[in-house]
């Protein structure tokens, strides 16, 4: 009991300082809502105070849970030791879920579904539309049933990459589920490794007869 009393604590003192985010979070939200174009100064600065306050949440967290705050040992899939990484994404994910519901339950107050995405977007600097677009070219005869499910595993790894502070952190949130689009692929009669090399080496030479023409 007496443990569960001192999370409880702890999660209200997290909830409290993140009341005030500082002015260039603020600013960085602010920036975020001006793209949507709404007109309308009230919506606007609800919104602004809805994302400053979680990317102060998200901030703190990280900052006061480092990946040292995570026991070093082995990954039971490999049997290789923790990286840095794998640590802080376990760390970081086990900020209070109540952060992120606050987010997207008070995004939904003053925003359209495809708003709200276009705000996640800005979180995770345009992953999603850009990986997608990586999959199309890669696999140029990707079926509509294919690139749905494919968009569907992007859009999630968006949802869980909010939630973390950096470029980094967000890429590694990504690369869970590139790799399950990538078993995705390769189980519905695909190749991904040889796909993926033939595209690679049509883009090598490509480049090479754009050199040797100039």
């Amino acid at each position: 009991m007496k443990q569960i009393a001192i999370l409880l604590i702890l999660a209200s003192a997290f909830s409290a300082r993140a009341q005030t985010p500082d002015s260039a979070t603020e600013k960085r939200a602010a920036s975020w809502v001006a793209t949507l174009q709404l007109n309308d100064a009230a919506k606007e600065a609800r919104l602004t105070t809805v994302i400053a306050t979680h990317l102060t949440r998200v901030r703190d967290w990280n900052n006061e849970h480092p990946y040292t705050t995570v026991p070093a040992g082995i990954d039971p899939a490999t049997g290789k030791p923790l990286s840095a990484m794998v640590r802080t994404i376990i760390a970081v994910s086990a900020m209070p879920r109540s952060a992120h519901d606050s987010l997207i339950t008070d995004l939904h107050k003053d925003l359209a579904d495809d708003q709200v995405e276009h705000i996640l977007d800005k979180y995770t600097e345009g992953k999603v539309g850009f990986t997608l677009n990586g999959y199309k070219s890669i696999v140029p005869d990707l079926k509509p049933e294919e690139e749905a499910t494919i968009l569907s595993n992007l859009k999630q790894a968006r949802e869980q990459a909010i939630d973390f502070k950096n470029s980094k952190q967000i890429s590694a949130i990504f690369e869970i589920y590139k790799t399950k689009n990538e078993q995705y692929l390769n189980s519905n009669g695909r190749n991904w490794h040889a796909l993926f090399k033939a595209y690679v080496d049509a883009q090598k030479a490509k480049k090479a007869t754009t050199k040797q023409a100039q």
